[in-house]
This record gives C-alpha cells, sequence and structure tokens, in this order.
C-alpha cells in the first residue's frame, strides 16, 4: 500500500482554496461591506485586500472621507485575513493611524496582512491606500479565537 504526502504546493493551493470559500461564504452574508459598496480584490491565508469607492454619501464635513468609514474598510480587510483559516474569529482590539485625507471619488484598498498568528490570538496589520497612491491610514486588528467554523463541517488545516 503507497501512501501519497501531499506536496508543498497541493498543501498551499488547498489552503487557498479553503481561503476562497471562505471568503465566498463570509460575502455572502456581509451586508455592512456589501452596503458601503467595498469589493473583494484578494484574499489568502492569512492576507485580504478589500477595496471601497468613496461616495458622496461617504465625506463629512470637511469633505474628506469619514474616518469611521475608513476605519471600517480597514476593519473589513482585517476580517477577511484572520477568517480565512475557516475558525471563526473576531476582533478583541484595533488602533489606526489617519494619515492622509481621502476625498470623493477615490478607491481605497486596505491591504491586510497577518504578522503573528498563535493558537487562539492573531495580529494583523491594514495599510489603507488610495488605488495607485499615497497611504491614507495604518490600521492594527488582534483577533480573538472564538467556537465553531465559517463553513460549518470543514476543518482548516
Amino acid at each position: 500500500m503507497t501512501q501519497t504526502i501531499p506536496t508543498q504546493a497541493a498543501t498551499a493551493a488547498d489552503a487557498q482554496q479553503l481561503a476562497d470559500s471562505v471568503a465566498q461564504a463570509m460575502w455572502s452574508r456581509d451586508n455592512a461591506t456589501q452596503a458601503l459598496g467595498m469589493a473583494i480584490v484578494s484574499v489568502s491565508p492569512g492576507k485580504a485586500t478589500i477595496a471601497m469607492p468613496v461616495r458622496a454619501d461617504m465625506v463629512n464635513g470637511h469633505h474628506i472621507c469619514h474616518g469611521g468609514l475608513i476605519f471600517t474598510l480597514a476593519d473589513s480587510a482585517f476580517a477577511y485575513a484572520c477568517n480565512s483559516y475557516n475558525q471563526n474569529t473576531v476582533a478583541s482590539a484595533c488602533s489606526i493611524d489617519f494619515l492622509a485625507p481621502a476625498k470623493e471619488g477615490d478607491v481605497l484598498e486596505a491591504e491586510c496582512v497577518e504578522r503573528s498568528l498563535s493558537r487562539r490570538t492573531g495580529v494583523y496589520d491594514t495599510t489603507v491606500r488610495i488605488r495607485g497612491g499615497k497611504t491614507v491610514a495604518l490600521f492594527r486588528g488582534k483577533s480573538a479565537r472564538i467556537s465553531g467554523e465559517v463553513l460549518a463541517g470543514l476543518h482548516a488545516g
């Protein structure tokens, strides 16, 4: 009897397929992110990029994008990155530094990258940029695993 040992490439492909399936499942239930016109640019294990166009109803009294909406974009990228392993994960703490304004008509992209992951907690950094341009904000999120899976019945690696 021959035992098949998965190659690193097969394991990486399986991890990517799981991340894609989790993102699709989350997206189907993510009314807040959809209502703000966000779109998934990419998701991979421990990473995610989400885009959001800055609409007229998103600017504040200074004619710049409301900081709470920039935070929401960063938080959404964080959510897709830290749930990409199919383990229900929520934010336990977050902080944001606003560096530059975004204006109506800009398209913002939030790129989130896992920095540390242990059994129950993780640390993720998200950079929010105007597409093709300057950095608008830096967001750090700390995650906490809770019970359950995004896709019930599937177990992460």
